[in-house]
This record gives C-alpha cells, sequence and structure tokens, in this order.
C-alpha cells in the first residue's frame, strides 16, 4: 500500500499548504534529507489552534493540534516531492508546545503526533524527538512541530 493511501484509509485529508508567514522556506533538502520548517496547526491555511496548553487549551486539543502540525509537515514534503512514497524514514521531530508555567505534559502532546507517523509509516516512521515546553510561539499557535525526514534519491 502506498503512503498516501494509506492516509486515506486513517480519514485524513491533506489541506491546502499554509503559506509561510516569514522569511523561510518549507523545505530543504540537503542530500537525502529533507528538513521541514516548523509546522503549526493549521487548516487550509488557517490557524485553528492557539494560546497555552494549560490555560486556554485542554491536553485533548493539544494533541489534535500536533496532530495537524504532522498533517502539515506531510502536506509540505508531498508539495515539495510530488508524492510520499519516497519518504524512507521519519528521522527526528522537534516539536514546541505553547504552554503555561506548571504544564508538564509536552511529551503526552507530541505522543499524538509520533503515533501518526507510526500508523503511517510503520516501523520507518519512528523517529528521534524532542518535545519542549516554552512560553510563546509565533501566532500564538498551540503547537509547533519541525521534522527531518530521510528521502529515496536526491531530487
Amino acid at each position: 500500500m502506498n503512503v498516501e493511501e494509506k492516509i486515506k484509509e486513517l480519514g485524513i485529508t491533506l489541506p491546502e499548504s499554509a503559506s509561510p508567514k516569514a522569511m523561510y522556506v518549507p523545505v530543504k533538502q540537503i542530500g537525502n534529507a529533507l528538513f521541514i520548517s516548523g509546522q503549526g496547526p493549521f487548516i487550509n491555511d488557517e490557524l485553528v489552534y492557539t494560546g497555552k496548553v494549560g490555560r486556554e487549551r485542554t491536553l485533548e486539543e493539544a494533541q489534535y493540534a500536533a496532530k495537524l502540525c504532522i498533517i502539515n509537515v506531510l502536506k509540505a514534503v508531498k508539495d515539495y516531492m510530488g508524492n510520499l512514497d519516497d519518504v524512507l524514514n521519519v528521522v527526528k521531530l522537534q516539536a514546541f508546545v505553547n504552554s503555561e508555567d506548571t504544564f508538564d505534559q509536552q511529551h503526552v502532546v507530541v505522543n499524538t503526533a509520533s503515533e501518526l507517523l507510526y500508523e503511517i509509516f510503520g516501523d520507518n516512521g519512528r523517529h528521534a524527538r524532542s518535545a519542549v515546553g516554552v512560553n510563546q510561539l509565533p501566532l500564538n499557535m498551540t503547537v509547533e512541530i519541525e521534522a527531518v525526514f530521510e528521502i529515496k534519491h536526491i531530487i
């Protein structure tokens, strides 16, 4: 089964890509590695989760925001490569969670993103990861996730 069929099987629709909000590119390739810029919880270029977890957002809302971030990571990769079948491995995620001072469940928030990648890519979706609580994110996003993927060949 190809990756995009698996995504559809999971009931996920890749949205329109969010436009960059500053001076950067969504994906930068070095050899067989794709570095994906931080993606937020956007649906069709509309930011849908803002605020701090533990204050304006619940744990469950933050988990869904993390899932949206990964869906947007996948869309950025698809836009860059044309398809997702040439992804060999998800190498690393670095996740930032806009957190109220006493919130300490960033790893639980980000685990939703990790689980989704495992569901899609199987063992090749297992990755190294950081889940960091931060005081503020651009546009007051609840979660932002960047990634590194290994691909089959140089484009």
